[in-house]
């Protein structure tokens, strides 16, 4: 077995299954308020940190969709932001006068979210561009960006699960929680 820092009997549980299948159903919701269902919607996954929810994310979208991938990323193998983007992959199609959706896991500083959404919106001039975030660090802040959609409001805590993981460990968790 790979060792580890963290071990799961140090993990509370912050956000359990039930209330990440209320938060992902909240952002369907208003996701299909908010873009015409009869328009193709393209969804874009920013790998890995939010695959889980984009998976269960798509499953209730009413409105027809074409799911793209891309992987960013400010972490590395750190539990804090670097403040800036150190790598990116991103082999997107022409999205020009479409309706566009980011799909994150969370938002925190900011820099990813804000980094990604202008550089689409120069390269590929949508229709319509909207963030959606599973959870939303406002108090990690550092600049001005916030998502369009999003199921919680969470403290400064590193976060694991659904996605959300140390070291590349615990993204498999079906609830959000951390290390106390």
């Amino acid at each position: 077995m790979v060792a580890i820092d963290k071990q799961l009997k140090d993990l509370t549980v912050l956000i359990d299954e039930q209330q990440v299948s209320q938060g992902v159903k909240k952002i369907a919701e208003e996701i299909n308020n908010a873009f015409p269902l009869d328009e193709t919607l393209h969804l874009i996954c920013v790998l890995k940190g939010s695959v889980m929810f984009f998976v269960d994310l798509v499953k209730l979208l009413k409105m027809p969709t074409q799911l793209e991938f891309i992987r960013l990323s400010s972490y590395g193998d750190d539990d804090k932001s670097s403040g800036r983007v150190k790598s990116i992959d991103m082999n997107l199609p022409i999205l020009e006068d479409k309706n566009i959706l980011i799909v994150e896991d969370i938002v925190d500083t900011g820099y990813t979210a804000q980094f990604l959404t202008n550089i689409l919106k120069a390269e590929q001039r949508p229709k319509r561009l909207k963030f959606a975030a599973f959870l939303n660090k406002e108090c990690s802040r550092k600049v001005e960006f916030q998502p369009d959609f999003y199921s919680y409001i969470v403290d400064d805590k590193f976060l694991v699960g659904y996605g959300l993981d140390y070291k590349g460990y615990y993204r498999n968790l079906p609830y959000v929680g951390y290390f106390s």
